[in-house]
């Protein structure tokens, strides 16, 4: 579960004050996976990283009692001067895993070869995406936090296999997604909200909130 408490949010811009949330209170419950709609430029990534503990709210106070990813695609965490081995093997021993599962299951599903063995800082902006991806999907978590629907890479075989775990991990999870389009959500969601004026407007249904969407973009 995560839950929002009166949380705030604003950031300054150099001339106004931009309010990601203002107050605003609601709760992601496990097995009810949630849709955000919200323009670009309103705050979705910032919502999302607060969910995972990568950003801090101003006031208010948010709760988790559930172990929650880090945003598809984020390499926080990740030390480019290290490589992907390395990088992997720690991670592994920060959620009490098995290194050599951790590492076994990236290198196959990464597929990048000799590069796994090299600084991950070498790495293309592909086998970045690749790698970052094939790390979260490696820690099974009870909410999962997608930022504009699943990341894609030129890869097609790296897609297809990602995607069909992913696929098949959320069957069993619970999903966040933040999208500018609602036709990203359809896949994940039956229950989505709307990200207005800081605040977050739920609703039980996908096309209940798209009707608020639509009417005030």
């Amino acid at each position: 579960m995560i839950e929002f408490e009166n949380v705030s949010k604003s950031f300054w811009t150099g001339r106004t004050r931009k309010v990601i949330l203002d107050r605003a209170s609601f709760r992601v419950e496990l097995g009810n996976s949630l849709g955000i709609l919200a323009p670009n430029g309103t705050g979705k990534t910032t919502v999302i990283n607060m969910m995972a503990g990568l950003e801090k709210p101003d006031e208010g106070r948010i709760l988790r009692t559930s172990r929650i990813s880090f945003p598809l695609g984020f390499m926080g965490g990740v030390i480019t001067k290290h490589t992907g081995t390395e990088n992997v093997r720690y991670i592994a021993r920060l959620y009490g895993l098995d290194p050599d599962y951790v590492e076994s299951f990236c290198r196959w599903l990464c597929d990048i070869e000799e590069y796994f063995d090299m600084p991950v800082g070498t790495y293309s902006q592909g086998m970045r995406s690749r790698f970052s991806f094939a790390l979260m999907l490696a820690i099974e978590f009870d909410i999962y936090l997608i930022d504009e629907g699943m990341p894609s890479t030129t890869d097609v075989n790296f897609n297809r296999k990602a995607g069909s775990i992913l696929r098949e991990r959320l069957k069993n999870a619970t999903v966040v997604i933040v999208s500018h389009q609602a036709r990203t959500l359809e896949k994940f969601c039956r229950s989505a909200a709307v990200l207005r004026h800081g605040q977050l407007y739920m609703f039980e249904t996908l096309e209940e909130a798209k009707r608020l969407y639509d009417y005030e973009t």
